[in-house]
């Protein structure tokens, strides 16, 4: 993965974490903001014990996909544990009650406190359980299930600024930034009370605004009618 080195001031803001880019005379007009890799947990760090993914594997990123674990977030969970049992759970055989994946099915995975931590690398294309042409896409797991849990904004601004600096990496245009459900027919995945805020293009708007180096407001809003109440909990 190609990381850029920028030299500039910091930006801050609600959200934070770009750089600018000082220039002179006709140049200064297209000056830009450049969004820096979010803080993240390596593999390293949280002990990842991958086996080999095939060559044949590899793909170049052209998509951004948002999923959402589908299993409740239980409170005092630590995700450490949770992200090593997956990747252990997904290297098993099928025979033995596993995947048969030789690491995690997503690049990135997020806690409900906002963690970020590094799962597959991002040369590899991802898994999925579903009906779809994995290649080329870059996989983001949001912990939780928001079907029947609320998601916390700690969770959405990191995904927010994890967005932001792929999009910029990758050239990923916003049209091809979605949801799990937008790309495979037979799921609800990242969940009904993250999905309206990809629907209704409150996502994106902040994404955009954080890659433009303003200043974001994150307001989630209330609870959907007839949808989760209650907050997901906060990891140990």
């Amino acid at each position: 993965m190609l990381t850029r080195l920028f030299a500039g001031a910091l930006c801050l803001g609600l959200l934070c974490g770009c750089t600018s880019r000082s220039v002179s005379g006709e140049d200064a007009a297209e000056t830009r903001h450049l969004v820096e890799k979010p803080s993240t947990i390596s593999a390293e760090q949280w002990g990842s014990d991958p086996l080999q993914i095939p060559e044949e594997r590899k793909h170049t990123p052209k998509f951004i996909t948002i999923h959402h674990a589908g299993v409740d977030w239980k409170a005092g969970s630590d995700p450490f544990k949770k992200i090593r049992d997956l990747q252990a759970w997904g290297k098993k055989t099928v025979e033995d009650g596993g995947k048969n994946w030789p690491d995690l099915p997503y690049h990135f995975l997020i806690a409900p406190d906002g963690r970020v931590f590094e799962g597959r690398p991002l040369e590899y294309e991802p898994e999925t359980n579903t009906n779809y042409d994995v290649h080329g896409h870059i996989g983001v797991q949001l912990w939780g299930n928001f079907e029947v849990q609320r998601i916390s904004s700690h969770q959405v601004t990191s995904a927010i600024h994890l967005v932001a600096w792929l999009s910029q990496e990758y050239g990923v245009d916003d049209a091809l930034i979605g949801g799990h459900r937008d790309v495979a027919e037979d799921t609800s995945c990242p969940g009904a009370d993250f999905y309206r805020y990809l629907e209704d293009g409150k996502f994106l708007g902040w994404v955009n605004r954080f890659r433009d180096g303003e200043s974001a407001v994150i307001d989630l809003g209330p609870a959907l009618e007839g949808g989760p109440t209650e907050m997901i909990p906060m990891p140990e």
